[in-house]
């Protein structure tokens, strides 16, 4: 399965029919996934986590379906994440019913089009913080996403071409000077 950025093998034990009260007369299917060891340090040893169990309610699903798809499940747990914490989904202050229904839909909407318009833009401003890890990531975080709005933003409204700042900051770290940290904590501002 693909996780992490490649293909994973993952050690499976199904337990094709099982029964569960809750689920009534309804045949499930047991997937018990064999934690996948890691080390903290190179030299440090093996350590596992906890191993995972799925019931799936359709015995007949592709195991490699079924697994994807609860691999994938973490960037559903960030989306919902992201939408209530920075958009503040589920705190809209509204006094009627109909609009308590809309307000969710709207910011989930709102969401799904930055997240279309930052893959549809894929320009950068701005480097990434220094304390960012240098490789680069995978997915860009709407913490970024925002962060290149602001930037954006706050280039049209004071007429700062930001390209040449880049190349300036580029400059100067050539040339080891300082960087001003009060531009650096300005333009890498986050809520």
């Amino acid at each position: 399965a693909w996780a992490a950025g490649k293909v994973h093998g993952f050690q499976l034990k199904v337990i094709p029919t099982v029964r569960w009260r809750k689920a009534g007369n309804k045949d499930l299917k047991l997937v018990i996934i064999r934690p996948v060891s890691y080390r903290k340090t190179l030299k440090s040893r093996l350590l596992y986590r906890d191993p995972a169990y799925l019931v799936c309610t359709e015995p007949e699903l592709d195991l490699g379906t079924l697994l994807q798809a609860y691999l994938w499940r973490w960037g559903i747990e960030v989306n919902f994440k992201d939408e209530k914490t920075i958009l503040g989904c589920g705190e809209a202050q509204v006094r009627t019913e109909q609009a308590c229904e809309k307000v969710p839909a709207f910011l989930t909407a709102v969401y799904s089009m930055l997240l279309l318009a930052s893959e549809t833009a894929k320009t950068q401003v701005l480097p990434r913080p220094k304390w960012y890890k240098s490789e680069k990531s995978i997915r860009t975080t709407t913490g970024d996403i925002l962060n290149q709005f602001r930037a954006i933003n706050w280039a049209h409204t004071s007429k700062i071409n930001f390209s040449d700042f880049v190349n300036i900051q580029k400059k100067m770290q050539t040339l080891k000077k300082s960087d001003n940290p009060i531009l650096s904590a300005l333009f890498h501002a986050r809520n």
